[in-house]
């Protein structure tokens, strides 16, 4: 950052950023979104991926959608006059390859003149280091003080449209059937004070060591395809759940195959990998589980939980009721 730049960083693909003033006016991938919220950084807006359609994605956008943020669609296809009728300082996506923004066109942010900032989600990290490095960016947008960003100066005695709202957020849904864990309902961190959001991860993080170790349950993640395929996740590619294993929880590799992070196959394989407890990508896009053994336990799971302590102690909490007896 130089002398006459009020605000700098340096973001996962090694672009150094900088501005005159800290930045604002935040856009921002879903999963980036949801999370700068959890960390008392309000968007202005958001935008979806690929995967995405033109409406939120319950499962990925947290509590933004409860609060009013508004949500742009998939961010490879954003109105260029959209995006810069809001105006933003900075824009925030996520990298899985350390080279490139995950869910947009870095043309398009380059073209309206501001910083893009790419966090990584990719396997080159633990999982304490991405939300490291998510808390890092937010606390440089708060630099100048405020919780909130995306709202400009209000009039003296003004209601703040900034403030962060707490906002009750109900994790998963009510017991659907016996093998359907109920989950907890907690309400997120926000604002510069992330102590308590802290103790409540780390209060998780020794609630799912101790349901692992009392369990021994064997644990598989996947992705629907439909009736014919199922993508199933490799561990340790995914860095919350090579941290799952750390924590002792039985996580089930697919074995030899093709892919990085997914090996696709069919449900005939996953059922050959005798789960006792299936963890399923309850994103939209995604197919609920076909063709399982009888009594093999689900339990949501979302591969792009937004990165902050407080949505990863969610997602803990929910996981050791799911390994409960």
């Amino acid at each position: 950052m130089s002398g006459t730049q009020a605000w700098g960083f340096t973001d996962d693909r090694g672009a150094q950023l900088g501005a005159a003033r800290v930045p604002r006016r935040v856009v921002a991938y879903v999963r980036a979104g949801a999370a700068l919220y959890d960390l008392g950084v309000i968007p202005v807006a958001v935008y979806g991926s690929g995967h995405d359609g033109d409406a939120y994605d319950p499962a990925k956008a947290g509590v933004l959608e409860a609060v009013g943020v508004p949500y742009l669609g998939p961010g490879r296809a954003l109105d260029e006059a959209v995006l810069r009728e809001l105006r933003p300082d900075v824009v925030v996506d996520v990298t899985y390859d350390g080279k490139s923004p995950y869910a947009l066109d870095a043309a398009l942010v380059e073209r309206l003149g501001v910083p893009l900032v790419a966090l990584s989600v990719g396997n080159e990290l633990d999982l304490p280091a991405v939300l490291d490095r998510f808390a890092a960016l937010a606390a440089g947008l708060r630099i100048d003080g405020r919780e909130g960003v995306g709202a400009e100066a209000t009039e003296p005695g003004a209601a703040d449209p900034a403030a962060p709202v707490p906002v009750p957020v109900v994790v998963g849904s009510d017991a659907v059937g016996p093998e359907i864990v109920t989950p907890v309902t907690v309400s997120p961190a926000t604002g510069p004070g992330q102590g308590a959001a802290l103790a409540e991860f780390e209060a998780a993080e020794a609630a799912l060591r101790e349901a692992a170790a009392r369990s021994g349950l064997g644990v598989l993640a996947l992705s629907g395809a439909g009736p014919e395929q199922v993508h199933l996740a490799r561990p340790h590619a995914w860095p919350e759940l090579a941290w799952l294993a750390g924590l002792g929880v039985r996580l089930l590799d697919p074995g030899p195959g093709p892919g990085a992070n997914w090996l696709t196959t069919d449900w005939v394989r996953a059922a050959a990998l005798r789960p006792d407890l299936v963890l399923f990508d309850n994103r939209e896009h995604a197919t609920p589980p076909y063709a399982l053994p009888g009594g093999v336990r689900l339990a949501p799971w979302n591969p792009e939980t937004p990165p902050s302590p407080a949505a990863y102690a969610r997602f803990f909490r929910d996981l050791a009721e799911a390994l409960a007896p």
